[in-house]
């Protein structure tokens, strides 16, 4: 699909600035109508001045979320931002998700995505992915930020990258800490900010672990791709992590200056990883 021959682009817009970037993105673009579906507790207030509409929901109303759209002749939208886990088990699902979740054998981010994306289709609205409005928040395999990497730190990232990407099969997390050729943390349901906490806390009172985040196998990019910012770079410094490596090209920057402020400020490097 050609970004270009849409009209009117939806944005399901969860936690954080992602949806913010990619309204404004799209706007810059030349987009005529962009309408979002907030969810209450979850969507930056911001959301109402940087698109045309916007629809207040809770977490789990899929009926109203099709409705929005096409009340508002959407047929083409994009998934951008995080809702946080408790909320997806502390929700009131209404007939449509509560069907929708009690045919899926596996609940996870990429089941419970794909069939948010089946549902949508069935109302009409396609989901599609957001990297026509994403810019220049994808590090390639040249970023780096901060210190130069030891021998030892190359060695925990090649480590790091090749566990992570195994777990990642498995559904079980994207992100992985690690010393010195030991495992310190894998990411489970809490999220990446406790799971870098959890295992900087863990690398003793020098800290110096090496956080590594990447994207799953075959990872759909219509939903949940891994993203790093302002609050993973105080999640690091919080637990003296040393290095965050994230997997090129397949995963969004958010608030770059702030990364940048931060990683010079705490002496944390930030940089890419090609598995």
């Amino acid at each position: 699909m050609d970004s270009k021959n849409i009209q009117t682009l939806g944005i399901i817009a969860g936690s954080r600035e992602l949806p913010l970037m990619i309204a404004r993105e799209a706007r810059r673009q030349g987009m005529r109508h962009i309408v979002a579906v907030a969810f209450h507790n979850e969507t930056s207030p911001e959301i109402e001045e940087v698109v045309d509409e916007v629809e207040w929901l809770r977490v789990g109303q899929l009926s109203k979320l099709i409705k929005a759209f096409g009340k508002r002749d959407v047929s083409h939208c994009v998934m951008a931002g995080q809702i946080a886990p408790k909320n997806l088990f502390d929700f009131r699902p209404d007939l449509k998700t509560a069907a929708m979740l009690f045919r899926l054998k596996e609940r996870n981010a990429h089941t419970i995505f794909g069939a948010i994306g089946d549902e949508l289709a069935k109302g009409g609205v396609t989901l599609i992915d957001a990297l026509p409005w994403l810019g220049q928040a994808m590090p390639g395999e040249d970023f780096h930020l901060g210190p130069k990497l030891t021998k030892q730190q190359q060695e925990d990232i090649a480590f790091g990258c090749r566990l992570a990407k195994e777990v990642s099969k498995l559904e079980i997390g994207q992100s992985i800490v690690v010393k010195e050729g030991t495992v310190l943390a894998v990411e489970g349901f809490e999220g990446t900010d406790a799971c870098l906490r959890r295992g900087g806390e863990l690398a003793g009172p020098k800290g110096g672990a090496v956080a590594v985040k990447v994207a799953r196998e075959n990872h759909d990019m219509r939903f949940d791709i891994p993203c790093i910012g302002r609050r993973t770079l105080e999640s690091c410094a919080a637990s003296a992590i040393a290095v965050l490596a994230v997997e090129s090209s397949k995963t969004i920057l958010l608030e770059r200056e702030e990364v940048e402020s931060l990683s010079q400020a705490h002496g944390i490097a930030v940089t890419t990883v090609t598995p």
